[in-house]
């Protein structure tokens, strides 16, 4: 059995919750006999998918089930082809209108609109995986028109061992002291970036937020704001290569977050030891 297990947009995403939970579920499938795919595409890219089309009509790989993370055009393509040729279809719910607001400059008037290409797209499926009971909720409210099961992302603790063995590597490079209250991940408003910065400004420790913001067109003007004049005792590190050094580093996980799928930066930081201060919102019910 061949069974295709496809990220779109793989290289942008690499830092996101949806590539680890797509890298966790691959490692899983390896200590199998199911051979694994990770581009539906013949010749490996859609570019190159474009030209096998043109040329003999065929640009798809060969495999028994589909599933795909991601609902751009790609997967679009594959859960099209999928429901045309009789293959299983799975697609994983990483993301709905309510957890797209306030990410990016216009998203939240863009979400609505979001909801019902999604309520569409997941409903295309044999079977629609999300990661929380929270998750499964919104989308029957939605409603999909699908079986839905949730499947926790999970945490790969050996992805974040020797954590430890960072901590003055990762201080000594932003200039942390004390005792550092820090979050994990891209700035976005809507994982509670006006919170963690007005907290930090009520308080004398250091805060760090560990993770990229854009600052260009598609960012809020929250993060360009926040970003810009922080308060004097918030560092935001941007980009960091190995996330093993913030949770290394830092010493209390506060993440304000507005709404989550799951949270899987929560679970890490558990999973490092740290105490967490999170957001009274019903995915941390769970």
């Amino acid at each position: 059995m061949r069974a295709l297990n496809y990220l779109e947009c793989e290289g942008v995403l690499e830092r996101s919750g949806w590539a680890t939970a797509a890298a966790q579920q691959r490692q899983a499938l390896a200590a199998t006999d199911i051979g694994v795919l990770t581009s539906p595409w013949r010749s490996g890219d859609l570019r190159s998918a474009a030209g096998s089309l043109v040329s003999d009509g065929d640009p798809f790989a060969e495999y028994d089930l589909a599933h795909c993370h991601a609902p751009g055009p790609g997967s679009l393509a594959v859960a099209r082809h999928a429901r045309s040729q009789g293959i299983p279809l799975v697609l994983h719910a990483h993301m709905t209108a309510e957890d797209f607001g306030e990410s990016f400059r216009f998203s939240s008037q863009v979400a609505p609109a979001l909801g019902r290409y999604l309520r569409w797209f997941y409903s295309q499926a044999d079977l629609v995986l999300c990661p929380s009971q929270y998750t499964k909720g919104l989308l029957e409210d939605y409603p999909v028109d699908a079986p839905i099961k949730t499947i926790t992302n999970g945490v790969d603790h050996d992805a974040l061992a020797g954590h430890e063995s960072l901590r003055e590597e990762y201080r000594d490079r932003y200039d942390l002291d004390g005792t550092v209250i820090f979050t994990v991940g891209s700035v976005f408003e809507r994982k509670g970036l006006t919170t963690f910065c007005r907290l930090a400004a009520a308080t004398d420790h250091e805060f760090a937020w560990f993770g990229a913001y854009d600052t260009g067109p598609h960012g809020s003007r929250a993060v360009k704001r926040w970003t810009s004049d922080p308060p004097a005792n918030v560092t935001f590190t941007g980009w960091i290569d190995d996330k093993r050094g913030a949770f290394g580093a830092g010493d209390v996980f506060c993440f304000p977050t507005k709404d989550e799928n799951q949270g899987l930066v929560v679970l890490e930081a558990m999973a490092c030891g740290k105490p967490v201060v999170i957001s009274d919102i019903p995915v941390f019910e769970e």
